[in-house]
């Protein structure tokens, strides 16, 4: 550990903080209509998008209705992108003859980008052709990252409203989140992308000549736009197979800073949004709080971790950082914020391996999805899950004063809390019943590289990658495989889907509620008591749910590691 690595961790945690105010009020801004700097030139699109598809702007929806509508719309993508996937070869834009892509292996890939996850079982340079990266799965990388942030907006609206059913409408909030937010960032960060570096071009490939006069093929193509919105979208998938490790995704020091910065940009700014559109903005910086917190704790554990190097490192008179799996132009501190925050944000994005990371840097950024991609989470849905764990802390802090809990002026009566609670289990009953199936399933133990706790959490970073819609791997795992391919876009498809039906019944019950005027009973829900009682929650519930889990894979690594044991 240096002065300058703790700098570095410091720099971006402030400037993503920053950024946050600014973001969620142009955020909360759009989603309740009001007009901004863009509407002028944006505006008659956005008219011309509801005229064109049939849409009534000022057509509310109860919750059956717009939870419909997300569903039969992600359905209709999973089926477009499936196809065009399969149809590769017989399609244009296919400079470098990608070859046809196996069924198991497209419908991965298709449940994968459509739920914001972007777990990728194949090289994208190797395996995609640019039409489908850019009409399938850049595509899906701006409506799936709107997917999440029309449901956050639902459940804002239920907040903020009282004795209604109407929750806004999912083609207009879906409509605005790709028009105004998601893609004028994304294109000003495309170009500073290009700028920076990074090739954005129809070609297939170049050819170079290396130092000791080899030729060399490059792959290349449309990188910086897919690059762009695949860290403010908290999608993650990019587009060659070792992701932003490469140097055509990021070159240097200014890329890399830029598109850590965008991981976690529009999550910690949507919470700052969800204040100002429910009128109570302390409230918004109370998670923004939580989530603050957790990155800053887990980023010095990680960097802590991976700068103290191991005992096997020092027996061979290394005494230095662990550098396995590293990039040495980023070092450990840049490669340690990247791996909190793309593990915190629900992004996947990697600059460094995270199987080569010590047992303990590993375990952090496993648990950190496992506590359901909240800290900060997704675009939007990170906001909607955080809010499962809100309730139900609440419950809680009702049942130690033997009070009827409350938040946000709303009362949380059993219907919530019973909804609360299925959104909070379906991602350890995913992550947890798909890796015991795996380690007693000849097919699926044939997929990891290593025996022992160190397959056992190859296995289970997977399933949590894939059931907390990350798409980070922990490599080690042949998962181009049936048991794999399917399994996990299974785990991906509930993991979005299962969590987003509870959030929207919980909006549709909250918004008929009538808001209650605070008591001298009330729980303040903008205080450090509050941040405190809501960390506690998530920590408490997140450690008995997988502690047993953990304790057989990397905490028995880190026992390994520490006895001087090669992990086995």
């Amino acid at each position: 550990m240096t002065v300058n690595g703790w700098l570095q961790v410091l720099l971006l945690l402030i400037l993503v903080a920053a950024t946050a105010r600014p973001l969620g009020l142009f955020f909360a801004a759009v989603l309740d209509g009001q007009k901004t700097w863009l509407h002028p030139v944006l505006a008659p699109v956005e008219r011309g998008f509801y005229k064109l598809a049939g849409v009534d702007p000022a057509k509310e929806q109860r919750w059956t209705d717009y939870a419909i509508a997300v569903l039969v719309f992600n359905a209709a993508g999973f089926l477009f992108l499936y196809g065009l996937i399969r149809l590769q070869t017989l399609l244009p834009l296919n400079p470098a003859g990608q070859g046809e892509v196996s069924a198991h292996l497209a419908f991965n890939t298709a449940i994968s980008f459509v739920t914001n996850t972007n777990w990728q079982s194949y090289g994208g340079e190797t395996t995609m052709s640019h039409l489908t990266q850019m009409l399938g799965l850049t595509v899906q990388n701006f409506i799936s990252a709107a997917t999440g942030i029309a449901v956050f907006a639902a459940l804002a609206r239920a907040f903020a409203r009282e004795k209604t059913d109407g929750l806004g409408n999912f083609w207009v909030d879906l409509t605005r989140s790709t028009l105004y937010l998601l893609l004028p960032i994304a294109i000003v960060t495309a170009l500073v992308l290009v700028a920076l570096g990074l090739p954005q071009t129809l070609a297939g490939s170049v050819e170079a000549t290396t130092l000791e006069g080899a030729n060399q093929v490059l792959a290349q193509g449309p990188v910086a736009s897919q690059i762009a919105i695949k860290q403010l979208g908290t999608n993650g998938g990019g587009f060659f197979n070792v992701n932003s490790s490469h140097p055509f995704e990021n070159p240097n020091a200014w890329s890399n800073m830029l598109t850590v910065w965008a991981i976690v940009a529009m999550p910690l700014g949507i919470a700052i949004a969800f204040g100002r559109m429910i009128g109570r903005e302390r409230d918004g910086w109370a998670l923004f709080a939580v989530m603050m917190l957790s990155l800053a704790v887990c980023c010095g554990i990680v960097y802590w971790a991976e700068a103290s190097g191991t005992p096997q490192m020092a027996a061979l008179g290394i005494n230095g950082a662990n550098m396995e799996g590293k990039e040495v132009r980023f070092g450990p501190a840049l490669s340690a914020v990247w791996t909190v925050f793309t593990t915190g944000a629900s992004n996947g994005s990697v600059n460094a391996m995270h199987g080569s990371y010590t047992p303990l840097g590993g375990l952090v950024a496993m648990f950190l999805m496992q506590l359901g991609e909240i800290l900060p989470g997704g675009v939007g849905s990170g906001l909607y899950g955080i809010i499962l764990y809100a309730i139900l802390a609440m419950f809680v802090a009702g049942l130690m004063v033997g009070r009827t809990p409350e938040y946000l002026g709303k009362k949380l009566e059993s219907r919530e809390v019973k909804l609360a609670v299925l959104g909070v289990l379906v991602v350890p009953l995913l992550i947890l019943g798909f890796a015991a199936v795996s380690m007693v399933l000849p097919a699926a133990l044939a997929g990891t590289a290593n025996p022992g706790a160190r397959g056992y959490s190859e296995i289970l970073y997977a399933f949590t990658s894939a059931a907390g819609n990350n798409g980070s791997a922990f490599a080690g795992l042949t998962a181009n495989a049936y048991w794999y391919d399917t399994t996990l876009g299974i785990a991906m498809h509930l993991g979005r889907f299962a969590i987003i039906v509870p959030v929207m019944a919980i909006a549709g019950s909250i918004v008929a509620k009538p808001k209650l005027a605070p008591s001298a009973g009330t729980f303040p829900t903008d205080t450090a008591l509050f941040v405190g009682l809501l960390a506690g929650v998530i920590l408490i519930l997140g450690g008995l749910q997988f502690f047993p889990a953990l304790s057989l894979g990397p905490v028995l690594e880190h026992m390994q590691m520490l006895s001087g044991q090669i992990a086995n």
